[in-house]
Formats: structure tokens, sequence, C-alpha cells
């Protein structure tokens, strides 16, 4: 279990920035579009950060506020292009793949900068660990992921009760009770072992954050409402009142803030600001939203989905490096499990209308 907790520590730590985007990406999809500039948006945000920090020499805080706020800027760049011009997100975000890699560049002078302070690499590498104390443990651990299965359980409950109020079939008391215990004492088995190693990663914190935000954005908030209304049916959104610009605009406007916080915890993982930085993250966090239980068409897909779709991802990664597969193997395998999740997707949809 030791192996097994440090393995997925190390996962968490590598791909956060991945699972970061995912959660913006899914909501994009959701909205019907798609977002291409992401890992250029990222690495921006990263060089942006580096120059301050690094080269001139600025607070550590600094560069990590400066850093999102360049991702919300170009969010509402692009989102003024999208929402307000008429312009597709396919297109706008391709030029901006272009425009922001070569902003990356151009700002970097086409070298890397390294080493962030202390401070800022605990950001993407740190440990929460003796914030509260323990005998040979850190009891922060364990009470944050007993707050989380007090969580679970609560929302579990709340949605049986639901179910059954409105006379939808639910499993038997004994096994939904069952259910909870065995998912509480699997997660709180896993808190034990990483507060008996190195606590808790601040990556994990901040992720969780994200992931109960916008977990209630996307389900309870009228924003949430509309995207799903936008994706589902464009026509049927707009002749309900929906604010069709404005929320397009809000979509994207938070992808760029995700992307800025994406490249802030990459940066922060490698310690330095490349140029190079955020390839291909971008067709990463698609997949883990299509994976994830994402439609093509829109409309549908959850933030936990897509959690679960990087964590695959990233699970697969980490397995293939483990047996010693080359990159070119690595993305052929990656490339089939999308292909296989969106034609499982298309599928269950054409079966759907066929009856």
């Amino acid at each position: 279990m030791s192996l097994v907790a440090g393995n997925l520590t190390n996962i968490v730590l590598q791909y956060s920035y991945i699972l970061v985007l995912a959660i913006g990406m899914v909501i994009v999809i959701i909205g019907g579009h798609i977002d291409l500039s992401v890992g250029s948006v990222a690495a921006l945000s990263s060089a942006v950060s580096g120059i301050l920090v690094i080269k001139e020499g600025m607070p550590w805080g600094v560069g990590v506020v400066v850093g999102i706020v360049i991702g919300l800027l170009v969010g509402a760049w692009q989102g003024f292009w999208v929402a307000f011009v008429g312009i597709p997100a396919f297109i706008t975000t391709l030029a901006g793949m272009l425009l922001f890699r070569g902003a990356t560049w151009f700002v970097l002078g086409s070298i890397s900068l390294s080493p962030f302070p202390k401070a800022y690499q605990d950001i993407g590498n740190g440990f929460a660990n003796g914030w509260l104390g323990g005998n040979g443990y850190d009891l922060f651990t364990i009470l944050i992921f007993a707050f989380a299965v007090v969580g679970y359980a609560f929302n579990s409950f709340r949605s049986r009760r639901a179910r059954v109020a409105y006379n939808q079939s639910v499993e038997s008391i004994t096994l939904f009770v069952l259910k909870i215990i065995v998912v509480a004492a699997v997660v709180m088995a896993f808190a034990w072992q990483l507060a008996n190693e190195r606590g808790l990663p601040y990556v994990l914190i901040i992720l969780g954050v994200l992931i109960m935000i916008y977990t209630v954005v996307t389900t309870r908030t009228v924003f949430g409402r509309h995207v799903y209304a936008i994706g589902g049916n464009l026509t049927a959104a707009t002749l309900s009142g929906v604010k069709v610009k404005w929320v397009n605009f809000g979509i994207m406007l938070n992808m760029g803030f995700l992307a800025g916080v994406a490249g802030i915890l990459y940066s922060a993982r490698t310690n330095s600001a490349q140029p190079a930085a955020g390839n291909l993250f971008e067709l990463d966090a698609i997949a883990a939203s299509f994976i994830g239980g994402a439609a093509v068409t829109g409309g549908v897909g959850r933030v936990t989905g897509a959690m679960i779709g990087g964590l695959i991802m990233a699970v697969l990664s980490n397995g293939m490096s483990l047996m010693s597969l080359g990159l070119p193997e690595q993305q052929m395998v990656k490339g089939l499990v999308l292909l296989l999740a969106v034609a499982f997707d298309v599928y269950n949809k054409r079966r759907a209308g066929t009856k």
C-alpha cells in the first residue's frame, strides 16, 4: 500500500497541470466549443512569471498573480472573438495557439530561465506535513480526507433520499451503507499511507479546491445550467433567454484563468520557464474530457468525469513509462484510447436514437 500511495502521489504531482486544464476544457466542450491554445497560454503565463521572479527579482507571489492575470487577459481576448465577433472557438484558439506560442518565445528570448525560489517550487513539489502535528504522522492529511469522506457520505444520502422522493429505484439500505463503508475504508487507508510518508501535496489541495468549486459551478449555478443549455441546443437556449454571448465569453475567460493556473503549476514543478512548455497539453486535456464522458456534440460532461479521464491518461502514461515504452508507443496508445472513447460515445448515441 505504501508503494501504491507513493506512486499515486507522484502521478498527481506530474499531471496536476493537465487535470487543472481538463476542468476548464470539459466546460468548454460542454458548451459546444474546443480550445487548442491552452498549452501555449500556460507556457506564456509561466514565461511572464519566470521573467518577473527570476530575471527581475520580484517576490514569487507577484509572479504567481501576474501569471494568472495573463491567463485571464488571454481568456478575455479569445472570448471577445468567439462571443462577440462570432469566430468559431476552433479557429480562434488555433490562431491563439500560434500567437501565444510565439509570444512565449519572444518573452523568454528563446531561452529557458531557472531556478525559481524554493517557495515558488513548493507550489508544485511541496507537501503539507506537520501543520497540525501528529505522533509520527501528519494529522492535517487525515482530517482533510476524513472531511472528504463525510462530504461523500452526505451527498450520497441526499441523492438517495431525492431518488426515493421521486419514486425512483434505489439499492437496499444495507448495500448502500456497505458501499459507503468500503469507499471510506479505501480512502482512509490511502490517507493513512500519505500521512505516514510525505503528507498531502500542495497541488492536491489546490486541485481538490478547484474540483469542489467547479462541481458546484457546473451543477448548481445559473451559469453552469446555461453552459449545458447552449451545448445541448443553442437555438432553444437562445429562445429561452440565455445570454449566449456572455456565457461563451465566460467559458473562454474561465479557460484562460485555468490555463494560467496550470502554467504556474508546471513551472513550479519543473523549476523553470521554458519556451517549449505546454507542448501538446491541449490534446491531453481534450482527451481527458472525452474519456471522462464528455460528448463530441456538447451539452454532456462532468468535472468529476474529466478528472477520472485525466487520471486514466496519467496512469496509462505512468504505467507505460514503468514498462520502458518509448514516447512513440505511448502516443500511439493514448491516441487509440481517445479514439475508442469517442467511438463508444458515438455508438451509444446511435443506439439510443434507434430505440
